[in-house]
């Protein structure tokens, strides 16, 4: 089974977001655990205080090392990432981190503990990225308020890669960036509406055709709207 173990200072956040679709399924199969854990727990202050102004000035608060350093000891029982069990990953969401994409899901889909540090504010205490954090990832080139939006954009993407979260065993493999171009274009009945007519080839029956066909549009479709993916 693998575990998430998000630390944020708003667990509510996801509290209800987790209980739809294949996530819950995978939750109800056993597949995977997700728990959020409020960082004001591993404060020892008694305004349970998790941020601070920056050092040289500057705006906004940084999240303290203290409480996160703790949480992660607590939830892994590690002092640094050199001590983390094999198959734990320790997760900070930063715009700064390297950016999400259908390989680093998988790569996350085969360990067995994720920790996932949700930032806010200016950011947090470089101290956490320097000693226990394993991975520093974004999910896109802008900015958000926190990062639990990006802690449940990548615990959906992980999750739909564990064996047996999904309905059909070859989902996965055929979707979107699997094999790193896009999906080839979907149809469904009727087989014309408005004029517009499904390709002749997905009526005909013939699967080598089909999966000849499949290739092709994928790559096209891949070749006009993100050739970057084609370098």
């Amino acid at each position: 089974m693998l575990r998430f173990d998000i630390i944020t200072i708003f667990p509510e956040f996801f509290r209800d977001v987790i209980d739809y679709g294949i996530v819950r399924r995978a939750r109800s199969a056993g597949l995977v655990e997700i728990k959020s854990h409020d960082l004001r727990q591993w404060t020892s202050d008694r305004h349970r205080v998790v941020d601070d102004r920056p050092f040289g000035g500057g705006d906004g608060m940084v999240l303290k090392p203290e409480p996160l350093f703790a949480g992660v000891e607590a939830l892994t029982g590690a002092t640094n990432r050199d001590g983390l069990a094999n198959g734990t990953r320790v997760v900070l969401l930063s715009p700064q981190g390297r950016v999400f994409s259908q390989p680093i899901a998988r790569e996350l889909s085969n360990t067995q503990q994720i920790v996932l540090l949700c930032g806010r504010y200016e950011g947090v205490d470089e101290r956490v990225a320097e000693a226990i954090v394993t991975d520093e990832i974004s999910i896109g080139d802008y900015v958000l308020s926190g990062g639990e939006p990006a802690a449940l954009v990548i615990i959906d993407a992980v999750v739909r890669l564990l064996p047996g979260a999904l309905g059909s065993e070859t989902s996965a493999i055929y979707e979107s960036f699997s094999a790193g171009l896009l999906d080839h274009p979907q149809y469904t009945r009727p087989p014309e509406f408005r004029g517009m007519k499904v390709p002749e080839v997905l009526l005909s029956g013939n699967h080598a055709e089909i999966e000849q066909w499949r290739k092709e549009a994928a790559l096209e479709k891949t070749r006009r709207r993100r050739p970057d993916l084609l370098k």
